[in-house]
């Protein structure tokens, strides 16, 4: 850990900092916090966004790789390309992460995680997370924060195609484009990923590869005063690992979504919108019939309405069926679920005075009933600085694993907190921005898994846990042509209160440092991250991983205005080191793409 000191002592003194870990211009819109286009400076609520931008220079393979610079968020992953990726925002559980792809859920209702490693960056437009509770916007998981990937608008941006290639024989290529005329806009992107991988144990020596095709379609356009607008993304493909006993295998993936929005004005101060949407997540072993299936349809309807330049009302509904079914080691699940979810909201924007209130009624069909909120308040010293307060409350339905699975428990309560976070934020001036946190985030009833006998693996899942989250997040961020500069740190102790141990796979203490320079057709950037021990499982008691400090350097050059060359040296350093216990990580390896953009035709007829 003694690099990790040396690079928070040196950071410290610019590191005055931010409860928003990036701050594009103050009039990016974000959509995620407030379920509506609101600038970013108007969001009290703190917020990352990782914009197309920073995708292209980061050269990353998968959505996770553009999450683990940021402060505040920690990864856990199962070895190396594809593998099953946790991440957890300020502390909570990985499961307490709402992910949606363009406002789609895709959380599944069987075990495991939103499949956050399967979405290739090259389809993605902008990366948006929200910090905190926000079970009283979304309803169930968003206990910790909200994660949204929205896709790319390929008609805006002009048709784009890359190929690439890098350590462990990864070969990568993708296309994005579309047409627009005045009232229609197509967007058509297709990407595809191999590689051969490495050993996903750590005392295995059989590489292991994964592969990924991807698609996304778009299709809008004006019916009269309506807008309406057709989206669709699918990831399909084949995972290979060891499992637990190092056996070669591997299993196929599928994940989409589909997405059917209309909206239209009422008047010229209100709005309304429907949506309706589809989504699956499957996964089938090759070597058995084990699989996971979740099949959800959603509908939900919003209205939004302007009452006044500083006044803002919103209301919506949002209903699901979910059916979730599973087989494994011969044992079969299967559950249908449904869920309604109600929310109204409150903006207040009046001088100095700025306030979000949201308030959220679930009924769930087996976990019952759910009220949660959110209280938000930011006062304006000044033109520069901003305190703020905020507090909510969050929960997670138990899902068809925890209720039906190994260890299934029908009668299991929701998982609920309570969320409280104070901090201030301060522009120095148009080229620097520094922000201050404290947050705490109690949870109760978590769901831990309880043996009734001498065998471990005899037992009942049960609401017996209870966790609390204390932390202060800082960072700063410099923005003057031809630099650019962030810094973030955070200390938290994410503790279970049952058993006073630290939680699993979190950091108490990490530092994020990202730096680039424009040298005009040339561009240079490093991004460090530099994370504390953590706690993991073990047998018969949870193990230390040891801290590390994980340096990527990357490199665009832009050949022509059309034709660019994008490298990137991962793992700089050549960190040995374990995101989960037992599970390699990659070592020093360069990867390198040659992108042609040739502009944007039709763009000009939006």
């Amino acid at each position: 850990m003694s690099r990790f000191l040396l690079l928070l002592a040196g950071a410290g003194c610019a590191a005055a900092a931010s409860a928003s870990d990036s701050i594009p211009s103050p009039d990016h819109l974000v959509v995620t916090a407030t379920r509506i286009p609101t600038p970013i400076d108007e969001v009290l609520a703190p917020v990352i966004v990782i914009d197309r931008d920073a995708i292209e220079r980061s050269a990353a393979t998968d959505v996770t790789e553009l999450l683990r610079f940021h402060a505040g968020l920690d990864l856990g992953r199962n070895g190396g390309p594809g593998q099953t990726t946790a991440v957890f925002i300020r502390g909570a559980e990985s499961n307490h992460t709402l992910v949606l792809v363009d406002g789609v859920r895709i959380n599944p209702g069987t075990i495991g995680l939103a499949a956050l490693q399967n979405i290739l960056p090259s389809m993605v437009e902008r990366v948006e997370v929200v910090k905190g509770p926000r079970s009283a916007l979304y309803g169930t998981d968003a206990i910790g924060g909200v994660i949204n990937v929205i896709t790319r608008r390929g008609a805006r941006d002009g048709w784009a195609t890359e190929v690439g290639y890098g350590d462990y024989d990864t070969r990568q290529a993708s296309l994005n484009g579309g047409f627009a005329t005045e009232r229609l806009e197509l967007d058509l992107g297709v990407s595809w990923l191999d590689s051969a991988g490495f050993p996903t144990r750590t005392l295995d020596d059989t590489d292991r590869g994964y592969e990924n095709f991807s698609a996304s379609a778009q299709l809008r356009g004006d019916l009269g005063p309506a807008e309406v607008a057709l989206r669709h993304w699918r990831a399909e493909g084949t995972s290979e690992y060891s499992d637990f006993f190092l056996t070669p295998v591997d299993q196929d993936f599928e994940n989409s979504t589909t997405v059917l929005s209309v909206a239209w004005p009422l008047g010229e101060a209100a709005r309304a919108e429907i949506r309706g949407s589809h989504f699956e997540d499957r996964t089938g072993q090759n070597q058995s019939p084990d699989y996971l299936r979740t099949v959800r349809d959603s509908v939900d309807a919003q209205l939004d309405w302007r009452v006044s330049k500083a006044h803002t009302l919103g209301a919506g509904a949002m209903y699901s069926s979910e059916r979730a079914s599973s087989e494994s080691y011969g044992e079969a699940m299967r559950a249908d679920t449904g869920a309604l979810t109600l929310f109204v909201q409150d903006r207040i924007d009046s001088g100095r005075h700025r306030a979000q209130l949201a308030l959220g009624y679930t009924d769930h069909e087996t976990a019952g009933d759910a009220v949660t909120w959110n209280v938000e308040y930011g006062y304006a010293l000044g033109e520069a600085t901003q305190l703020y307060g905020l507090a909510g409350t969050g929960f997670r339905a138990p899902d068809a694993t925890d209720r039906y699975g190994f260890g299934g428990n029908p009668a299991l309560e929701p998982e609920r907190s309570r969320s409280l976070e104070a901090g201030v934020r301060h522009r120095v001036n148009e080229r620097h921005a520094l922000t201050l946190a404290a947050f705490r985030n109690d949870i109760d009833d978590l769901i831990e898994f309880v043996t009734i006998s001498y065998d471990p693996f005899e037992g009942v899942n049960r609401n017996v846990e209870e966790a609390r989250i204390e932390g202060i997040e800082a960072a700063w961020e410099y923005d003057a042509a031809p630099w650019q500069a962030r810094v973030g740190a955070i200390h938290q102790d994410p503790r279970n209160l049952t058993t006073d141990e630290v939680l699993l796979r979190r950091a108490r203490d990490s530092l994020t440092v990202s730096v680039q320079r424009d040298f005009g057709r040339f561009d240079l950037g490093l991004d460090v991250l530099a994370a504390g021990e953590r706690k993991d499982f073990g047998f018969p008691q949870p193990v230390t991983l040891d801290g590390y400090v994980l340096a990527n350097l990357t490199a665009r050059w832009r050949i022509t205005p059309a034709v660019s060359l994008v490298g990137r040296i991962e793992n700089l350093l050549d960190e040995q080191y374990e995101l989960a216990h037992t599970f390699n990580t990659p070592d020093r390896g360069l990867y390198v793409s040659l992108r042609y953009a040739p502009g944007t035709p039709g763009a000009a007829a939006v």
